[in-house]
């Protein structure tokens, strides 16, 4: 007995050739991109070394500090360049001029003062104009946040008063105001600098205001000159 002949076998359906090719090319993409990505988070992370901190990280940890006596130059960022020094001005040593807040009066060694302990709420000084005089603790504070101070003394003319207060209405992080005893005609104070001319046509009053108006001698570079103390006590 003879057994019956074999069903001619049925071959595996497979599918269509260009189906096929698509899903190797849609595997050889998948590659490609998890490639990419992990080649994208090596580079990153190596130009993280390369570079450092975040622009800016190392200048808000500076400007956030508070300056300490002994320490550097309150307020310089790092990397600021200093700037020439006016003919006549005076320097005081930034490292010896306290920063404390007090409501008491303060002995400064210099008239008008130009750094020390102050008081807490500083003059408006945005280009403010006082006719009379101001308190040494409220204008110094003032010099902490950048500002410069002109004052007059009684030889200035009418005419140089109402030159300094044009001057001084056009440039923010100024004020101007009398200052009775002292020995100059009119003095620029800054933050440790000051200047004394007997005209304000001078022309180093242009340069001290370039150099100290928010210049790096600033304890405190950002804070306002608004919000403060608008009138003389």
């Amino acid at each position: 007995m003879s057994l019956p002949p074999l069903p001619p076998q049925v071959p595996t359906p497979s599918a269509p050739l260009p189906r096929r090719r698509r899903a190797a090319r849609g595997r050889l993409a998948a590659i490609a991109v998890s490639v990419a990505v992990v080649a994208g988070l090596a580079g990153f992370g190596g130009s993280r070394v390369l570079e450092g901190p975040a622009p800016g990280t190392a200048l808000m940890g500076a400007a956030a500090d508070d300056f300490k006596p002994g320490g550097a130059e309150p307020g310089r960022p790092a990397g600021a360049v200093p700037v020439p020094p006016v003919e006549g001005e005076k320097s005081w040593d930034a490292a010896r001029l306290t920063r404390k807040h007090v409501t008491g009066d303060v002995r400064y060694p210099m008239t008008p003062p130009v750094g020390g302990n102050h008081h807490p709420t500083w003059m408006d000084c945005d280009g403010d104009v006082y006719k009379t005089p101001l308190a040494d603790g409220n204008a110094v504070h003032s010099l902490e946040h950048g500002a410069v101070w002109i004052t007059y003394g009684a030889g200035a003319s009418p005419e140089a008063v109402r030159a300094l207060a044009t001057r001084v209405r056009s440039t923010p992080f100024t004020l101007l105001s009398p200052y009775p005893g002292q020995s100059g005609t009119i003095t620029l104070s800054a933050w440790g600098k000051q200047l004394t001319v007997d005209d304000p046509g001078d022309e180093r009053v242009g340069r001290f205001l370039a150099a100290y108006v928010q210049g790096p001698q600033t304890p405190e570079p950002g804070a306002p000159c608004t919000g403060g103390r608008a009138a003389p006590r």
